[in-house]
């Protein structure tokens, strides 16, 4: 166990160190162009960046409107994932039920969430529905997909070798379909999760008086760069820790699909 800790910790040990020359180089770059643009407004120096982002973290500016973002985005996932989980098992276990609806996904999954806005608008109003529904519809397609694609890799074996035993149908979908689907369904969670959190901020921008992309515009209206650079930052961080989340609970429940793509 002391040498496998060991050795985990020296595979891991590069990573980290590409990890923080890559970032190095990128905050070089970015103080150079900004020294030789000169111009603050339309590009802070990293330093200005750094600590705009302490000042507002300092008086929880930013951690309010993060907070904010970061349930919606909770709820909306939630509501799609229980939607389309549904929708994905029937659709992958009925050839019927996919002929029926998959001509309507078909024709909304092209239209960006984004492009309701203006009629959401209208309908919800500012406030809290309006970034929610956006978001549950960005999430909705990628997590109903994954679940379709999910439930039609199943082993056809195992459904017959069930139903031959007379194992309810309800039984099987529990106990066979969900568990073999399961390494799908996380990663058609992450795509829905990341889907999602790039649309708060479009919505945020226009139809909500709070979060992060409320933030952003605000701040940019009021021409103060670097407050707008260090919520974009926020966004980042948040993305990066939701995706970790979900990664690391895949790596909980469907240890051998993990090892299998690692090899």
């Amino acid at each position: 166990m002391i040498h496998a800790s060991g050795a985990r910790r020296r595979s891991t040990l590069p990573a980290a160190l590409v990890y923080l020359r890559t970032m190095a180089v990128f905050i070089v770059v970015w103080a150079i162009v900004s020294r030789w643009t000169g111009n603050t407004v339309l590009l802070p120096s990293p330093l200005a960046v750094i600590e705009a982002f302490t000042a507002l973290a300092a008086d929880l500016e930013l951690f309010v409107h993060a907070g904010i973002s970061f349930g919606r985005m909770l709820i909306s996932v939630t509501i799609a994932t229980a939607l389309a989980v549904p929708l994905g098992l029937w659709m992958g276990l009925s050839r019927t039920a996919d002929a029926i609806v998959d001509p309507t996904i078909e024709v909304l999954r092209p239209i960006s969430g984004i492009a309701w806005i203006p009629l959401a608008l209208f309908i919800f109003g500012i406030g809290n529905a309006l970034p929610v529904f956006i978001m549950t519809y960005t999430a909705f397609f990628p997590i109903l997909l994954g679940t379709v694609a999910g439930v039609r890799s199943v082993d056809q074996r195992l459904l017959d070798v069930a139903r031959t035993m007379g194992v309810p149908h309800r039984t099987i979908v529990a106990r066979v379909v969900i568990p073999a689907a399961l390494p799908s369904l996380l990663v058609a969670l992450r795509l829905g999760l990341a889907a999602s959190w790039t649309a708060v901020v479009a919505a945020e921008l226009i139809g909500a008086p709070s979060g992060l992309g409320y933030a952003v515009e605000w701040y940019r209206e009021l021409l103060m760069t670097p407050q707008v650079m260090a919520f974009i930052a926020m966004i980042g961080v948040l993305g990066y820790l939701s995706d970790h989340a979900v990664r690391a609970l895949a790596t909980h429940f469907t240890p051998w699909a993990v090892e299998t793509r690692k090899r």
